[in-house]
């Protein structure tokens, strides 16, 4: 049985940046979520593909052993596809066309064995259905993503879906959005008031932070002297942070701390090529000397 269940979205992208393009390039929030969480525990995909969904496509699931008994493929039909272009302010993209295709009937069925993993990661799918997934799992630990959309359109049912899980990961605009505040303090606060104990706020080139009642920590982004595709940074994030949880001896403010500096390692890695190419090159070692990186440029003494 896995540890950890992402339950998401599995997609074919066409990106374009200021520093190259691709065609057909492997994405989707569960593929990134679950290449990066591979690194530090079990990890099971939950999500929904077409035929034209390769072999090629599928081997980055087989070479990080993740868990991909409840990747259904649904036959005739065709894989969610995502056609974006980032100019170079990296942080936004611009969504050229969306074609949702299976994924617009996604229903969400957990098997036994994922009903019973300890950690569950909600991708960003609609909330009443990441709601309904929560209810088929008995995680001890589930935390959560959203977007923009979500919050304009499903804004109750967003907050409905807040308060039954025990985390929230977002970026810093979203936070904003969702708690109707400019301040991020404010916002975070706000968050946290609809009921997880522990509300993410992912700040792209400026770090990463976390709230709960009583604490707060941050840090910044690792420094790269180049960027070449931010797509998936976050989903990377959410498995490097959900993953090494996952891998925890107990779930207490040490934890979440390295929790967040391995989530932020990750997306640093992921950006640095197209799709999961580097993440699929990467090594432990190579994880375990950006974490010293991150310690060394972060600590003072008084």
């Amino acid at each position: 049985m896995s540890s950890l269940v992402v339950v998401g979205s599995v997609a074919i992208d066409s990106i374009k940046t200021p520093f190259g393009e691709r065609e057909r390039s492997l994405g989707g929030s569960a593929t990134h979520f679950s290449a990066s969480a591979s690194f530090y525990t079990d990890v099971a995909v939950v999500a929904v593909i077409g035929d034209d969904f390769t072999a090629e496509d599928e081997a980055v699931f087989h070479e990080r052993k993740v868990n991909i008994a409840n990747l259904k493929r649904v036959a005739g039909g065709q894989t969610f596809r995502w056609v974006g272009e980032y100019g170079f302010d990296l942080n936004t993209a611009v969504t050229k066309d969306t074609q949702l295709n299976v994924f617009a009937d996604f229903k969400p069925e957990l098997s036994q064995d994922a009903r019973n993993a300890p950690f569950l990661f909600l991708g960003n799918i609609q909330p009443t259905l990441q709601r309904e997934v929560r209810e088929q799992s008995n995680a001890k630990f589930v935390a959560m993503d959203t977007m923009n959309l979500w919050i304009d359109i499903a804004r109750d049912e967003l907050i409905k879906t807040i308060n039954v899980v025990d985390a929230i990961i977002i970026n810093d605009a979203e936070a904003r959005q969702l708690a109707q505040e400019a301040n991020l303090v404010t916002a975070a606060k706000k968050i946290l008031s609809f009921g997880p104990k522990i509300a993410i706020i992912k700040r792209g080139e400026y770090g990463a932070s976390f709230f709960t009642k009583d604490v707060f920590f941050a840090i910044p982004a690792y420094p790269l002297e180049s960027v070449f595709d931010p797509t998936g940074a976050g989903d990377s994030f959410a498995g490097g942070f959900m993953g090494s949880l996952a891998s925890a001896d107990k779930l207490d403010e040490h934890a979440l701390r390295r929790a967040i500096v391995y989530g932020s390692v990750m997306a640093s890695y992921n950006v640095e090529e197209f799709s999961c190419d580097r993440l699929r090159r990467l090594t432990p070692d190579e994880i375990k000397t950006r974490v010293q990186e991150f310690k060394d440029f972060t600590h003072f003494e008084i």
